[in-house]
């Protein structure tokens, strides 16, 4: 559910590069909590971009800025074009310098944003966007990358993928210029979809047997996410309290928004039931996403707050 594209001429940061291997101490309660729907404990608000029926909220922060984009990018005059939002629907565009399509992804609360653009030959290229300038980040010697998500350290989550598709999932130090490789025992391809202020992460990684698995690594340790019954779980976002929000797909093929905060909770928009996905969580617990047909170009933003 999560991207492929990117674009611009910026200087490429590339300085130290470190590696890490996930502690392989997996919370076996990930698997096996009882799943509830929390879905009437929260108020809903579908907010879209004027005119354009595909509109996705990817990350808030706790004054409620929100990262997104519109546009599917399946035809040449619907490119995906990145956007920060201030409520109720002030949209203020975000696009990287000469791209050809761009999405924003993650916020903290500083107001730096990062995502990741295509450039006018089709490369992908992740960026950090701080006090309104775009930096181009690349993993060394890569062709191909994205960030997901950021803290309040200018400390960003993201992947590269290889020639044969994989994806490899490290963060990235903007202060100090140094990517962190992370290796998920078990997996053949991965993504690290968020960070918070504590350094943990989230992401998914997919097996050998191609099963999507989400995970999240606090205080060192892998936590791997599967939501009880289902066939797929991604993990999409986190907050500073280390709850986890993403999407899985259950045993009918519907897909669900989740809430994993020791144990599992479905959340579906009561417009989108089936086609939810939750993307970013703030501290507040405020959280967003987009339901719809995605295939069919159909998008629509929703933001969710809870009612206590």
């Amino acid at each position: 559910m999560k991207r492929t594209i990117a674009a611009f001429a910026s200087t490429l940061l590339i300085m130290g590069c470190t590696f890490a291997s996930a502690q392989s101490n997996t919370n076996l309660k990930s698997l096996s909590q009882p799943d509830d729907n929390v879905s009437s404990t929260y108020r809903f608000t579908t907010i879209n971009f004027a005119g354009d029926p595909f509109t996705q909220l990817l990350g808030i922060n706790d004054d409620g800025l929100i990262a997104g984009y519109h546009g599917s990018g399946m035809t040449p005059t619907t490119p995906n074009k990145g956007f920060t939002l201030t409520l109720p629907n002030t949209f203020t565009a975000e696009n990287a310098p000469n791209s050809a399509q761009t999405q924003v992804i993650g916020i903290n609360e500083d107001r730096d944003t990062v995502g990741f653009f295509v450039d006018a030959k089709g490369a992908t290229h992740g960026f950090i966007r701080d006090e309104g300038h775009f930096k181009v980040v690349a993993f060394p010697n890569t062709q191909f990358n994205q960030l997901l998500g950021v803290n309040d350290l200018e400390q960003a989550a993201g992947y590269w993928q290889d020639k044969a598709g994989n994806f490899h999932p490290y963060t990235w130090d903007d202060e100090g210029h140094v990517f962190q490789s992370i290796l998920i025992p078990g997996s053949v391809s991965a993504q690290a979809t968020g960070i918070n202020n504590r350094q943990s992460v989230s992401g998914f990684f997919i097996d050998s047997k191609g099963v999507n698995h989400g995970f999240a690594l606090i205080h060192g340790g892998l936590v791997q996410l599967d939501v009880p019954g289902s066939t797929l779980t991604q993990a999409l976002g986190l907050n500073n309290h280390d709850d986890v929000v993403g999407f899985y797909v259950d045993a009918a093929n519907l897909t669900h928004g989740f809430l994993w905060d020791g144990s599992f909770h479905t959340i579906d928009d009561p417009s989108g039931v089936g086609s939810t996905v939750v993307n970013g969580i703030n501290d507040l617990r405020h959280i967003v996403g987009f339901y719809g047909n995605t295939a069919g170009g159909i998008s629509n933003g929703f933001l969710a707050e809870p009612l206590d």
